[in-house]
């Protein structure tokens, strides 16, 4: 193989839904590389404007073509619409919401704990286009300025 001209870095933010999730990244639509939870995946590509997506299977991100000046990379980092505030969040709430119907025997209370599944289950299942997303680094544009 001749060395690439071109890199791409990729890493997954730390979250749980993304931990638990089969994250792969289509270069071209030919070649695939698993993205793992700890280290970033390094690609190197020989053509100029290379095409990337990003999958779960299920899930894909809009592709996005790169377009480089001159031999240099993009840092990347693949993030879930649902972050971690926002599941625990929803976990308490239907905690307390259930807790709270059991407790008093209230049925509409226990019905209202079923909202944030109802919620996360139409983030997971019906908004598939955003559920990935893929973001530019910013740490690294920051650092890049300095």
């Amino acid at each position: 193989m001749i060395n690439p001209q071109y890199y791409i870095v990729i890493s997954k933010k730390k979250q749980v839904l993304l931990s638990i999730l089969n994250i792969r990244v289509i270069v071209n639509n030919k070649e695939i590389y698993p993205l793992n939870n700890i280290e970033p995946v390094i690609i190197g590509v020989r053509e100029n404007h290379p095409r990337i997506v990003v999958t779960d299977g299920y899930h894909y991100t809009k592709s996005i073509d790169l377009s480089y000046k001159q031999p240099s990379y993009y840092h990347f980092k693949v993030v879930c619409a649902i972050d971690d505030m926002q599941l625990f969040g929803n976990f308490f709430i239907l905690a307390l919401f259930y807790l709270l119907g059991f407790l008093t025997g209230v049925f509409i209370l226990k019905l209202v704990s079923f909202l944030p599944i109802l919620y996360l289950l139409i983030a997971y299942y019906i908004d598939r286009d955003s559920f990935i997303q893929i973001r530019q680094d910013r740490s690294l544009r920051i650092r890049e300025r300095q």
